[in-house]
């Protein structure tokens, strides 16, 4: 436990280097409004006056007018939306993390890091009506975004512009389509379909990428990080050893993680599930067979 934040072994998250790591969680809901309040923090801290993004939704063509769906399919996490934000807080400096691929070739793709430098909008397109509660009253809204500019170290654009920054990448604007069910918004004695659903296709256009101040412990499998904040506090029925494994093998070593709170130590005892255990033997069997097979690989 002597690594969970408040014990005098690690201090606070406001100091470095921990102010600049990420956090992983496992839920997406969290992921989303932690990402929110990192970036109306920051923004406030910079003296900059928060600002957000706003998707493009259409059904059947036509934009969405009634404020009750707006609302509803603004708010929907990204996870149940492809991938594409409603709502994208943003602050220049600001991590992300793209969301879809863009140009597998330049390695602009799903689940790469960046870093947020500026917007590019047309003009006219900003407004300060209230979209959520989720940000400040005094919150501007970017209602038709162009692109955004990202800078992406692990890009492989190729730029010889002087006056370009050679890993400044303008990020386009995309499409993707997506169903969801709005028979808890349907006025009374509106009839749903038969299976009691009333389902909408909605087609939006968003900026492919999300905040990386805190981040899904799914999205962190493969990545090696400098430092990281964990969250071993588990949703009740999760008993996956995946889900304490995957984010306490993020870094080297124990030194460059921290914990978010206090948690059951139990988690850390989790074992293997059938099917795991399954899998482990099917792949020493395999590896076994292969020693056989071409032993001179092994020498």
């Amino acid at each position: 436990m002597t690594r969970v934040v408040g014990q005098p072994s690690v201090g606070s998250l406001r100091d470095s280097p921990w102010n600049k790591a990420p956090i992983l969680v496992f839920r997406n809901e969290v992921r989303t409004q932690l990402n929110c309040k990192a970036a109306i923090h920051n923004a406030t801290q910079s003296g900059c006056t928060p600002t957000v993004c706003v998707a493009q939704d259409t059904c059947k063509g036509k934009p969405i007018e009634d404020p009750t769906l707006m609302k509803k399919l603004l708010e929907l996490s990204d996870s149940k939306t492809e991938r594409l934000p409603g709502l994208l807080p943003f602050v220049p400096g600001m991590p992300v993390i793209l969301t879809q691929n863009i140009a597998i070739e330049l390695s602009l793709i799903n689940g790469i890091n960046g870093i947020f430098r500026q917007l590019v909008y047309q003009p006219d397109s900003m407004s300060t009506d209230v979209l959520s509660q989720a940000f400040p009253n005094n919150t501007q809204y970017v209602h038709r975004p162009l692109y955004a500019l990202i800078e992406i170290a692990r890009s492989k654009i190729k730029c010889n512009l002087e006056e370009v920054q050679p890993k400044l990448v303008p990020i386009p604007l995309m499409e993707q389509t997506f169903r969801v069910d709005v028979t808890d918004i349907l006025p009374k004695g509106k009839k749903s379909t038969s299976n009691g659903k009333a389902i909408l296709s909605i087609k939006r256009r968003a900026l492919p990428f999300v905040p990386a101040y805190c981040i899904t412990t799914h999205k962190s499998q493969g990545q090696t990080l400098n430092k990281v904040v964990i969250d071993l506090k588990l949703l009740n029925e999760t008993d996956d050893i995946v889900a304490v494994y995957v984010p306490l093998s993020r870094v080297k070593r124990l030194t460059d993680l921290i914990i978010l709170r206090q948690f059951d130590y139990k988690v850390l005892v989790i074992k293997p599930s059938k099917s795991q255990i399954a899998e482990i033997e099917r792949l020493d069997k395999l590896y076994l067979d292969t020693q056989t097979r071409f032993p001179d690989w092994f020498q």
